[in-house]
């Protein structure tokens, strides 16, 4: 029987392929599409939509990879490997994005929005524009959607979280962006930032106590057969960009940047779709292998993430931007 591994490198590399129905003769340019989450996830689903129509719309010129499982490296490596202009397009975050422009960062703020419904409003707003096109022109970065809907993130943890003190002392993954690991800390755990990859043997290893994630993600590594309770905390929703190179962007005609844009939209409200279809099953998966699972009040943890606003420098002017946008 072939392995998940095996199984995963295969899908990766005969997604390099342009589509049989079209000879490598009319092949022009390549993109590849890299992503940390597995094979099993909406998000991959979505990407390989965004090849198939891609690849038909351009009737092969441009031929799209997608590599599930960190194959081209965690998130950031492959978000490095986009601004120095090579031909790979990243689904990554708002919250490392925010590096190189910070207000966008506002978007992996905690409890900022409460859905994907109010995210899609933000993320096509007059004001969110501003900061991709500052994205596009300073930093290198085209965001070709930002639309693609991860879920709500949660605790896994193999003690009991019923409130921001029962994370005293906890070594919690997150990932290493400035908002994420302040909102972790202001919440009692002790951030501690890892590759996806790395989570689940980084529990069986006791490097890490537990992760926070969002439920297609943590079903695809199978996290429950090392954490035993998820605290549904949804302390972020979890909404990501599909962003490649502008310097790559910008060699082609512009009929196929075209494409890109809209193909990437459609394929951003795919994996939105089956995001939000899967999740009881996620957690009926999660239920059937024993995990205890428990929504806990969460104005504690509201008032808790309160601080990280007034720690990150502009937060809570952006927050009331944003907030007169989602008419709150």
């Amino acid at each position: 029987m072939i392995s998940k591994k095996t199984l995963a490198l295969l899908v990766a590399v005969l997604s390099l392929c342009p589509a049989l129905a079209f000879s490598q003769a009319k092949v022009k340019y390549r993109l590849n599409v890299g992503t940390v989450l597995t094979e099993t996830d909406p998000l991959f689903k979505g990407a390989l939509e965004f090849k198939k129509n891609v690849e038909a719309r351009t009737k092969g010129a441009i031929a799209v990879g997608v590599y599930p499982n960190s194959l081209l490296g965690d998130t950031k490596e492959m978000q490095e490997q986009v601004k120095a202009g090579t031909n790979i397009a990243v689904i990554t975050d708002a919250a490392r994005l925010a590096e190189s422009v910070p207000a966008i960062g506002i978007l992996g703020a905690p409890y900022l929005v409460d859905g994907p419904e109010e995210a899609k409003k933000l993320t096509t707003s007059a004001l969110f524009k501003g900061w991709t096109d500052e994205l596009a022109a300073k930093h290198g970065y085209r965001v070709l959607s930002f639309n693609w809907y991860q879920g709500a993130r949660h605790f896994w943890t193999n003690k009991p979280v019923a409130a921001p003190a029962d994370l005293k002392g906890q070594r919690i993954r997150t990932p290493g962006a400035t908002v994420w690991q302040a909102t972790i800390k202001a919440m009692g755990a002790e951030p501690t930032a890892l590759g996806w990859a790395e989570v689940y043997p980084g529990i069986q290893q006791k490097v890490i106590d537990g992760a926070e994630a969002q439920h297609p993600a943590s079903a695809g590594i199978r996290i429950y057969e090392v954490c035993k309770y998820l605290a549904k905390t949804s302390h972020f929703q979890l909404v990501t960009p599909l962003v490649c190179s502008e310097a790559w962007f910008q060699t082609l005609p512009k009929s196929y940047q075209s494409i890109l844009l809209e193909e990437a939209l459609k394929a951003g409200d795919a994996a939105t779709k089956y995001t939000v279809d899967g999740l009881a099953a996620n957690e009926a998966e999660f239920a059937k292998n024993g995990v205890v699972i428990s929504t806990p009040d969460l104005a504690p943890f509201k008032k808790a993430c309160e601080a990280v606003y007034d720690q990150i420098p502009g937060y809570r002017e952006l927050r009331g931007q944003v907030n007169k946008i989602l008419g709150k």
